[in-house]
């Protein structure tokens, strides 16, 4: 089948914090053929990364908690555990977003970055796509409270637990974002493997800015 489209107009329906675009566009059809015009919006959130760090020599992750206004009036609260994650500014690739992310939300510093997954965030209106990586981590003497990025007005608290109760928590709702999930799903299918290679290097003998 042919997977042609054609867009039409591209305008843009919002420009504020954020940005919405809108599109006139037809699209070819399974069947054959294409759709008439049809409108569509999508939200531009910009691109992310997001980083869980994983300490293999004490088995434990770094998880961050902050109040999230997308989080409002779902019954689930807003102040949520996630993964480090923050946006890709102009002229940064993943890995420095990771980096950079980690040093501003828990003041530590990462390892060897490993993938985990790239993927849209919700492509049925949105365009924005998460890189998303696992890094050891030396979990030692982290200060817990007093992190994030002040010009953002980030108020983060460090969460470090170990691995077996973090995974635990994903069966009883204690995870409630997309991207820890993905993440501590990830790890434990992974974690004997990252174990094996990480361990064999002695932790950063201190946290803190590289």
């Amino acid at each position: 089948m042919s997977r042609d489209y054609e867009i039409l107009k591209r305008e843009i329906a919002y420009d504020g914090y954020f940005r919405i675009s809108r599109f006139t566009l037809r699209h070819a059809l399974f069947a054959g053929g294409q759709t008439p015009p049809i409108v569509r919006e999508r939200f531009e959130r910009g691109h992310a990364v997001g980083v869980l760090p994983y300490d293999p020599w004490h088995d434990r992750v770094v998880l961050v908690e902050q109040f999230r206004i997308g989080a409002l009036d779902t019954g689930m609260g807003p102040w949520l555990l996630e993964t480090v994650a923050g946006m890709v500014e102009p002229g940064e690739s993943a890995e420095q977003v990771a980096r950079r992310e980690t040093r501003e939300e828990a003041n530590c510093r990462l390892g060897e970055l490993e993938l985990i997954a790239r993927y849209l965030v919700s492509p049925g209106g949105s365009s924005q796509t998460v890189h998303l990586f696992a890094a050891p981590v030396d979990s030692r003497d982290l200060q817990r409270d007093g992190h994030g990025n002040d010009d953002e007005a980030e108020d983060i608290r460090l969460h470090v637990l170990p691995a077996d109760e973090a995974i635990a928590m994903l069966d009883h709702g204690g995870i409630e974002a997309a991207m820890p999930i993905i993440a501590l799903q990830w790890l434990a299918l992974n974690r004997d493997r990252l174990r094996d290679r990480w361990q064999a290097a002695p932790p950063a003998p201190y946290n803190g800015p590289e």
